[in-house]
């Protein structure tokens, strides 16, 4: 594929998932559109065969980043607090620190890299999104996101895994993972 053409692809593809989960956001009235969507679309259509695109890392790392963010606010004491982006405490950098390293122990232990999962973590942990509605239609837009990236790979036959990334043997992951350690 010409770079000219991968760009278009890429932009398009971006741009429609955003405007479908937009849409999606706007009919149901909840936050199916939030800022981590951004660099999972981004991941999704530029590096389709990378692990931290497949589907399966895309849902679980979110998960991951949700699940960890909520442990931080109630770590805290902050599950029920406003956000004060403006004037944070000495709570609320606990909570957001507590839940990225959470979250990214969580993807390096269970082997299911993706980035974006740390900006879903920060913003759970930093109480914009926490309630039990917006956090289910935090993972609803990320369902979306995997399943449009599915459908849209496959459509336009760009490979794509279904739901786990291509497998590497135990070995060569372990050898991925401490060469990229020790670098």
């Amino acid at each position: 594929m010409s770079r000219l053409r991968r760009t278009a692809y890429v932009a398009l593809s971006s741009f429609g998932c955003i405007v479908l989960i937009g849409l999606c956001a706007i009919v149901t009235g909840a936050p199916l559109l939030f800022p981590s969507l951004g660099p999972t679309a981004f991941l999704v259509f530029t590096g389709p065969q990378a692990p931290s695109s497949s589907p399966r890392n895309t849902v679980l790392g979110h998960l991951a980043g949700v699940l960890a963010g909520l442990a931080g606010l109630a770590a805290t004491g902050l599950l029920t607090a406003a956000p004060d982006l403006t004037r944070p405490s000495l709570a609320r950098i606990g909570a957001a620190a507590l839940a990225l390293g959470l979250t990214c122990a969580a993807m390096a232990a269970l082997d299911i890299p993706h980035p974006p999962a740390g900006a879903t973590t920060l913003i759970i942990s930093l109480g914009l999104l926490h309630t039990a509605p917006q956090v289910l239609a935090v993972m609803a837009g990320v369902l979306l996101i995997a399943l449009l990236a599915v459908v849209i790979n496959k459509l336009f036959g760009v490979p794509y895994p279904w739901w786990r990334p291509a497998s590497l043997p135990p070995s060569a992951r372990r050898r991925r993972l401490e060469s990229s350690i020790k670098d």
